[in-house]
């Protein structure tokens, strides 16, 4: 929660503040602990990839049409508008960043004798051995079971929602499935906690399916959003509270 708190400040400062409170608690390294958040998103990444190539077998007409309409076809028009036809910039780009890893591996034993470079080595092989993890699971069975349980509950605070506005209390389950993969694919943009992302995706996903006024699919996105925020907002900020107090309470013993 601490972490979640942290978000709202800065796009996935959180991920690295959970990290580094779990490492002091638990010391283990930081590096290590971020590999585990690497496999941890990867997991949510799967698991809405799943989500989603099911619905797109379900619901595939309705999924391509809000798509096109609602956002491939604005940022189509957007990228146009900014950047024109400079794709030759991007092949730039792209080229370079190829080369510059290349020599990066190829020289790495070179680079190494440098002190701050050696530094970043380090924290990348930690990275991978924290990835690594997810190999090594004592209890796999329950990992999967608490993932499946967490989607589930992810869906199901989605749905439940739609009941707060009469205008989109029918919108049924399957529908409210559609809304945590827009809102999932939303959540990952690089704002603080998805502000803006979220209500723009999720109120046009609404009055796609819902056959409800933009304006309505905005009132849920802003009771579901800030909601949640505000949630955060109180916990986290305990937690925070809780974390400085232990660390105080150790330094003292």
């Amino acid at each position: 929660m601490a972490g979640y708190l942290a978000n709202l400040a800065l796009p996935r400062i959180g991920e690295i503040t959970r990290c580094v409170a779990l490492g002091r608690k638990e010391k283990v390294p930081v590096d290590q602990l971020i590999g585990t958040v690497v496999v941890e998103r990867a997991i949510d990444f799967l698991s809405l990839l799943a989500i989603m190539i099911i619905l797109i077998i379900i619901k595939g007409n309705e999924i391509s049409g809000y798509l096109k309409e609602s956002i491939f076809v604005p940022l189509q028009q957007k990228v146009f508008a900014m950047f024109g036809f400079t794709w030759i910039i991007w092949a730039i780009i792209v080229l370079a960043s190829a080369l510059l890893i290349f020599l990066l591996i190829r020289y790495r034993k070179k680079l190494r004798t440098i002190r701050f470079i050696d530094k970043i080595f380090t924290v990348i092989k930690g990275v991978i051995n924290g990835m690594r993890t997810i190999t090594s699971l004592e209890r796999k069975w329950e990992f999967i079971i608490l993932t499946a349980f967490i989607w589930i509950n992810y869906a199901l605070m989605t749905w439940i929602m739609v009941f707060s506005i009469e205008s989109t209390s029918h919108i049924t389950p399957g529908d409210g499935i559609f809304l945590l993969v827009i809102g999932g694919i939303a959540m990952s943009a690089p704002v603080q906690s998805g502000l803006g992302a979220y209500h723009y995706f999720i109120s046009r996903a609404i009055a796609f399916i819902g056959g409800v006024h933009i304006e309505d699919g905005l009132i849920y996105a802003f009771l579901t959003h800030e909601s949640q925020m505000l949630f955060v907002i109180i916990i986290g900020a305990i937690s925070f509270f809780m974390i400085f107090r232990k660390n105080h309470e150790e330094k003292i013993s």
